[in-house]
């Protein structure tokens, strides 16, 4: 089974957008039993909160399936439990090599590196802007498939 973890700050925006993104994708492939997906943050903020309502309401237009659910941290499980951890933005990558002592086995990458850009997707949180983090990260999520899938 290819496990895919999906991080951000909070676990309220941009990885659990990735999460049900990715999870209609798998499911419209007829992956669901080679390809889990979750999410989780890299800090204490948010935890216990439910995806933001910006986020539910962009998911539900878009017609992609979603759950309610609580944001959880990233725990040491986390990593050895995973086959691809994918953070968002440089900031979640640091934090990602500070929890898992540097990566040692090399599963930490950014969302966009998928698709061969050198970017991030923007916090929606901040930018307000939840349609470019949604074409970012489906975009990311594509790249994804293709990548892991032969």
């Amino acid at each position: 089974m290819i496990k895919i973890l999906f991080v951000c700050h909070g676990n309220i925006c941009r990885s659990p957008m990735a999460e049900f993104v990715m999870k209609d994708l798998v499911a419209k492939a007829g992956l669901e039993h080679l390809i889990s997906v979750s999410s989780c943050a890299v800090t204490y903020e948010e935890i216990g909160n439910d995806t933001y309502p910006p986020v539910r309401r962009l998911l539900n237009e878009k017609g992609i399936p979603f759950t309610k659910r609580e944001a959880r941290i990233f725990t040491p499980a986390d990593y050895e439990e995973s086959t691809y951890i994918i953070g968002m933005d440089d900031e979640n990558r640091r934090d990602l090599y500070r929890l898992t002592k540097g990566d040692p086995q090399k599963k930490v990458s950014l969302l966009l590196e998928w698709t061969g850009e050198k970017r991030s997707v923007a916090d929606p949180w901040y930018t307000d802007d939840y349609e470019t983090a949604y074409r970012d990260i489906r975009e990311g999520c594509a790249a994804i498939l293709k990548g892991v899938i032969p």
